[in-house]
């Protein structure tokens, strides 16, 4: 009843709503026929709500894939043929490469089935349907229920679906909250694990502008890849294998050359990972006065340290491309998130809305007793949260995420070492040891000595200076005292005789492992502050940040009623959570700021006027030069240039990078890479005004596969709309 009364809500509110902002909003495939598709089809869209999601008949879900863990892809052929972004397939271009065949640098195409390339560990996830399961999930669960029994109850109740949906299938599910925990939904999912690499512009292309124009419109980057999916002889997920075929989609999308104008419709259908629309003024103040500064500065020093050192080597500049662009891609989106919410004044907004939500509380005594305490618990909450989520990013940051890398690495022998320890069996031993070594030849294929030793000294001496004493792990502190804080008089002998900085070493400790190797591990600082640190963070910060993760999520739920019940002509849309949503607008251009607008595509003559040889990220191919001298642009054109990107007022944020971006018809117009800085904060606040996604323009990518490739037999397995 409570899930009827809910959806009821949604739909008379949206039905009745004349002015609805409605290019904000990543909404629920499933609700689409209910809520959205008379405003999409106001809006230009001539197809239909099963067009988009249907159980019954193929559609356009089924051509929409998660790539790997935090991306989306579409399928664009019937032989499986999938696009994405050039910085989602990043971190597979780089594992192919070496010097000899530079990848990154030079990029790669497949000229028949036969040369594409293997990618152990990567998968696609097409979505097989979702159901609305909030009666379920809550069956048992009564208003007097404790926080602990209630929690206990859903994941009971949510096992129990999940394995029904799922026998006997081969399928996965999940079941995730919507709307702050008040409603639920089941999502049944088909994973493919024989994905290959069929082609990747070189990073002068894929990755053009490199850091410097990341976030940045107006903007000329490539940002494709392509895969495709292999499953075995009956069209199902199996391990690789030379025996396996190209996968038959259900669907795959048309490609549309006809061209763009401002104002056309625009649909993207992907996999937004995170949004907090809804949060009170406390979380905006954490995120933008306290963790996103000290974040934004460390992570300055870490990109600077990979930067300068890859400018000087080209074996470096592949080992640390992957690693630096994902540091750079959410340094760089903090510092546009704080401008955003510093411009829009955002948390001046949320506490001018909060007083008067305050005064509505008030004005009835039964919200004073339902509502009247949820603000006040906010406040006393995120003064605890905002110094835990600090302390376990922060130090996360320095020891682990792409840090000083030898302490993070140090941690996988661990369990050899227990193992050993209790006198485990031999051949557990064995396989472990086997599968260490494996691992280690991955790690030091992307390390660099020198460039991580750099990071220790600099990365352990800010941990020193930027938390308060009680935060810091008791052997990080034993360290520091024993060289007097002063790290780099002691790096050179750590990293001279730690096992975990040389890949020699590494081989040869791993291999005569025994109980005597034991005593030996425990004296490598690497390994004892790797464990003291995971131990200290385990103990004495994780507990107390679930904790009050936790009471928060309890005060989420009434506060999402409560502003349901506050606004009532106020179109709620759910956060985004890394499930399948559709989000629509319009192309459309913006002022940046004042006297300055910007249009809403870029072309290859921007390209060239960006062109300069002496930088890396800004050095265009010889051959594409030649194409823009000869003006051999093929079919790929619009108003005599090729057109390489767009922007459109969609809703999107990280996860949506892939995603397919669909025009009136259905057909595909573009692949989403970006957003625009100025609206980057749409996170957090949407701002109709310059809330902008980037898109690249699918005519640069088949230019780049036919002219500049000569991989034009691609474009042959496609359905292409001249």
């Amino acid at each position: 009843m409570r899930n009827k009364l809910l959806t009821t809500w949604l739909l008379l509110t949206i039905l009745l709503t004349p002015a609805l902002r409605a290019d904000e909003g990543m909404w629920i495939p499933i609700l689409i026929e209910k809520y959205n598709i008379k405003l999409m089809q106001a809006k230009g869209f001539k197809l239909s709500a099963d067009d988009i999601y249907s159980v019954n008949k193929a559609c356009m879900k089924d051509a929409v894939v998660l790539f790997g863990g935090g991306c989306t892809g579409e399928v664009i052929s019937p032989d499986g043929l999938l696009i994405t972004n050039h910085h989602c397939g990043y971190g597979q271009i780089q594992k192919h490469s070496t010097l000899a065949h530079d990848y990154l640098t030079n990029g790669f195409w497949a000229m028949s089935k036969a040369e594409e390339l293997a990618n152990p560990g990567l998968s696609v996830t097409f979505l097989k349907r979702m159901e609305d399961v909030t009666e379920k999930v809550m069956m048992g669960v009564t208003l007097d229920i404790d926080d602990t029994e209630r929690d206990k109850l859903i994941r009971s109740n949510i096992s129990s679906i999940t394995k029904s949906a799922t026998e006997g299938t081969g399928y996965s599910a999940s079941v995730r909250p919507f709307y702050m925990g008040k409603q639920y939904f089941l999502f049944v999912n088909e994973s493919f694990r024989d994905i290959r690499l069929v082609g990747a512009p070189p990073s002068a292309i894929g990755k053009f502008g490199g850091e410097t124009d990341n976030w940045i419109w107006p903007r000329h980057t490539g940002d494709f890849s392509l895969f495709r999916i292999y499953a075995d002889k009956n069209n199902k997920p199996a391990d690789f294998s030379k025996d396996n075929i190209p996968y038959k989609p259900l669907y795959h999308f048309p490609i549309s050359l006809k061209g763009l104008k401002e104002g056309d419709f625009t649909m993207v259908f992907g996999y937004p990972g995170t949004t907090s629309e809804y949060v009170p003024s406390y979380h905006i103040d954490m995120i933008k006065n306290y963790i996103n500064p000290k974040m934004i500065g460390i992570r300055t020093k870490k990109i600077d340290i990979m930067e300068a050192a890859m400018n000087t080597d080209p074996l470096i500049r592949i080992q640390y491309s992957s690693k630096k662009s994902g540091l750079a891609n959410s340094w760089k989106k903090w510092i546009g998130e704080n401008l955003g919410l510093e411009k829009m004044g955002t948390i001046a907004k949320k506490e001018e809305f909060e007083i008067k939500f305050t005064e509505w509380i008030n004005s009835d005594n039964t919200r004073k007793i339902r509502y009247g305490k949820l603000l006040p618990k906010y406040k006393l909450l995120y003064a605890g949260l905002r110094e835990y989520s600090f302390v376990n990013s922060y130090t996360n940051e320095v020891f682990f995420n792409n840090g000083a890398e030898a302490i993070g690495f140090a941690r996988n022998i661990k369990a050899l070492a227990e193992l050993i320890k209790n006198k485990g069996d031999n051949d557990q031993i064995n396989a472990m040891k086997i599968n260490l070594i494996e691992s280690g030849r991955n790690f030091f294929q992307n390390y660099n000595q020198a460039i991580d030793k750099k990071l220790f000294v600099t990365l352990l001496s800010l941990y020193g200076e930027s938390l308060d004493l009680k935060w810091q792990a008791p052997e990080y502190l034993r360290l520091k005292n024993s060289c007097k804080g002063n790290f780099s008089s002691i790096a050179d002998k750590i990293y001279g005789k730690s096992v975990f900085t040389d890949e020699i070493r590494f081989k040869t400790f791993v291999t005569n492992f025994n109980s005597a190797s034991v005593v030996k591990l425990n004296k490598d600082p690497f390994y004892l502050l790797a464990l003291n640190v995971t131990d200290f963070l385990a103990s004495d910060v994780k507990p107390e940040l679930e904790h009050l993760n936790g009471e928060i999520q309890n005060l989420n739920r009434d506060y999402m009623s409560g502003l349901m019940e506050y606004e009532k002509e106020r179109v709620f849309y759910p956060d985004a959570n890394l499930t399948l949503r559709v989000t629509y607008g319009t192309i459309k251009g913006y002022f940046s700021k004042d006297a300055v607008y910007f249009t809403y595509y870029t072309t290859l003559k921007g390209i060239m006027e960006k062109d300069k040889p002496e930088i890396y990220d800004y050095n265009v191919p010889e051959k594409l030069r030649q194409l823009y001298k000869t003006k051999d642009y093929g079919r790929y054109t619009q108003d005599g240039e090729v057109p390489v990107c767009f922007i459109a007022d969609n809703h999107t944020t990280g996860g949506n990078s892939g995603s397919p971006v669909i025009n009136a018809e259905g057909q595909l117009i573009g692949v989403n890479f970006d957003r625009a800085w100025e609206g980057v904060a749409s996170d957090l606040s949407y701002n109709p005004e310059q809330s902008r996604n980037i898109s690249l323009d699918i005519r640069y990518a088949l230019f780049i596969i036919d002219k500049f490739a000569g991989a034009g037999y691609l474009l042959k397995e496609m359905t292409i709309i001249e």
